[in-house]
């Protein structure tokens, strides 16, 4: 079946004319201001100033919460392919603000409702030597602020060609971050002396230089958290972070020029740069984010703010979207083996089974996507698994994903598929998200979840297209990172969006305790959380394994969220509500530590906590066994969590 392209720019546009998320709010009619006034927005709370400054022939941006600056005065701009510069030397036309109050539903998320209550302005501006109009919008929230691009005319009408962004990020002296690149080791540095690891992987065929994949988190002298990120990234090039050019500038925007890790499976030629892209008459950039909080573990508990800038749902009936946990069915495939596993996934309470890569076509790649290998009979092993109320996804790779798109969602939804995992994806350049944005919209339309694996990174796409449920973009389990990696995570990666973890427990390669691994269920925002990743169904015959009760238990989304403590790369304590039940995660690094748990957040009450905590340390962390015991507490109960060197603990606190 042959399927008109996406009109990707009309979307674009209407995105950028609904500038206002839809939802249960209102928003005051916006009013203009006098250009001569302060051009600031102001939170809520009043807590967070964001102020525009055009003065001296500069278009900069600065940022303070309770009255300590957050952002010295940082340049913004867009730099045109010719070498001009939107911003320098621009004059300002007006300026309009608004309140939007009230909140929003997301399909599934780390709370029930997501707040979109702040202030925005928006303050037209000419640029005198090109005559281009463009508009800078800021928004002040509670939990943070944005600042993004509007081109609102061009000599011609039809856009201009952009060469980069001006936008950069200068953070108060004493600042550290934290950053890295790809799926490498995290860097605690200097904003001057960002430039971490690169993954060996990465060659000619990426952007090269010290350049940090957002988010980029940074922690001041003063303990307070600061994310830098983006959100509502449509047909636009992925943002990474470098150092500028003027040390005094800090940390500035570089907008990909390849596809992130795009060798290894590429031909010569295949990934051309793209140092420049068109931006339409109309379309709105990326925001710029900053989330922000008292100290680094209560950004946790504001990951909300990204898919709040996202542009709101577009595909409108999403009642069919369910999040879960999956397990997935490993090689060497047969439709006996597949059944094993589906029947291990009723008996755990999941929610997906899904076959990996090469069940396909002739088991290579790249191979016809729409056709199972010899003597695999899916038809029979998807109805099984849906009569158990368990959903089928299935792995296809990139390559197949372009060449033969209508004719994979086609023949899944005959199927009855409920998902589709795409491997090997690239996110980069403007066409690359193009692919991703059409890919995942077009699935959206067949009913069909995506998760999408390689080196991508969220924008709160999963608002604009909610069965964009999981992605890969973080240094995982199957890779059995340190204790340490794994406590950097939540205030990093993990705040930014969906985080596909794939968790693999009880494997003795895994560099921490098993405690350690059930505390990730709840520590790990991912709406379709992968379990058991190197496992078949025969390692837990035999056994009664009362530990994976945890799993069985946990949600993957939430009605509430709240990070009880945490530092990065030492340490973090999360709890989460779902319905009237909280689940606990903590978890350490290397260090054995002792954590207080304060139970305020349970309410009214007398609840039974089911605490997995690790037994005695063992000499290798994997072998340390997990202890199980019941305790009655109330919301007045500290809890004293002991944890084993990369350790953890995971609570389960039921009402009685």
């Amino acid at each position: 079946m042959v399927r008109s392209p996406v009109d990707r720019r009309r979307f674009v546009l209407l995105a950028a004319a609904a500038t206002a998320p839809l939802g249960a709010a209102s928003a005051a009619l916006a009013r203009p201001t006098e250009t001569s006034a302060p051009l600031q927005v102001v939170s809520p709370d009043g807590r967070v100033r964001l102020g525009l400054d055009t003065r001296q022939g500069q278009l900069s941006w600065s940022v303070a919460r309770d009255g300590r600056g957050v952002l010295r005065p940082s340049r913004l701009g867009l730099d045109l392919a010719d070498g001009a510069r939107l911003g320098a030397g621009a004059t300002v036309v007006s300026a309009t603000r608004r309140r939007l109050t009230g909140t929003w539903t997301p399909t599934f998320g780390v709370k029930a409702a997501y707040s979109q209550a702040c202030e925005e302005i928006t303050v037209d501006l000419r640029d005198p030597g090109t005559g281009i109009a463009f508009a800078v919008v800021a928004r002040a929230y509670d939990a943070g602020c944005a600042v993004r691009y509007v081109l609102r005319q061009a000599p011609g009408g039809q856009g201009v060609t952009v060469g980069g962004e001006a936008t950069t990020f200068n953070l108060p002296a004493g600042v550290e971050v934290y950053s890295s690149r790809d799926e490498g080791e995290y860097q605690r540095s200097t904003p001057a002396a960002l430039a971490p690891v690169v993954h060996p992987d990465l060659t000619g065929s990426s952007d090269v230089g010290p350049l940090a994949d957002l988010p980029v988190t940074a922690v001041a002298a003063d303990g307070s958290g600061v994310l830098i990120a983006e959100s509502d990234r449509l047909h636009y090039p992925r943002a990474m972070l470098r150092p500028a050019a003027d040390p005094a500038e800090g940390l500035t925007v570089h907008l990909m020029h390849y596809p992130g890790r795009a060798t290894g499976w590429s031909g010569p030629g295949d990934t051309p740069p793209a140092p420049t892209f068109r931006l339409d008459v109309g379309q709105t950039t990326p925001w710029r984010v900053l989330i922000l909080a008292d100290t680094v573990a209560g950004l946790i508990e504001r990951a909300d703010l990204i898919p709040t800038l996202a542009t709101p749902n577009i595909l409108g009936d999403v009642s069919w979207v369910k999040p879960g946990r999956a397990v997935r069915i490993r090689k060497p495939y047969s439709t006996e083996a597949a059944l094993k596993v589906v029947a291990f996934a009723a008996a755990r309470k999941l929610d997906y089974v899904e076959f990996d890569a090469h069940w396909y076509g002739d088991g290579t790649d790249p191979g016809d996507a729409t056709v199972p290998i010899a003597g695999l009979d899916l038809q029979r092993i998807i109805d099984t698994a849906r009569a158990q109320g368990i959903g089928m996804i299935l792995y296809v790779d990139r390559v197949p994903a372009m060449r033969q798109r209508d004719a994979i969602l086609d023949t899944y939804r005959r199927w009855g598929v409920a998902g589709i995992k795409f491997g090997f994806v690239w996110e980069g350049r403007q066409a690359d998200n193009d692919f991703i944005f059409d890919l995942v919209k077009a699935c959206g339309e067949h009913r069909l979840l995506v998760n999408l694996h390689d080196n991508l990174r969220p924008a709160g796409l999963e608002r604009t297209l909610p069965n964009y449920v999981a992605l890969e973009g973080v240094r995982g389990n199957e890779q059995f990172p340190t204790a340490r990696h794994n406590v950097t995570l939540p205030f990093t990666r993990a705040v930014a969006g969906p985080i596909d973890y794939t968790i693999c427990y009880a494997n003795p390669k895994n560099q921490t305790t098993n405690a350690h691994q059930l505390a990730m269920a709840a520590v790990y925002y991912n709406p379709l959380t992968f379990l058991y990743w190197y496992d078949t169904p025969d390692k837990y015959a035999g056994r009664a394994w009362p530990d994976l009760r945890w799993f069985d238990e946990c949600p993957t989304t939430w009605d509430e969220t709240r990070a009880l403590s945490g530092a990065i790369g030492e340490h973090v304590m999360v709890a989460r509500r779902h319905g009237k039940r909280w689940f606990l995660g903590a978890m350490t690094n290397e260090s054995p530590r002792v954590l207080k748990a304060s139970l305020g957040f349970l309410g009214r009450g007398r609840w039974m906590a089911t605490v997995f905590a690790d037994g005695p340390a063992a000499a290798k962390a994997f072998e340390t066994p997990v202890v199980i015991r019941k305790v009655p507490v109330t919301a007045a109960t500290v809890l004293s969590l002991a944890l084993a060197p990369s350790g953890g603990q995971a609570i389960l606190f039921e009402p009685v």
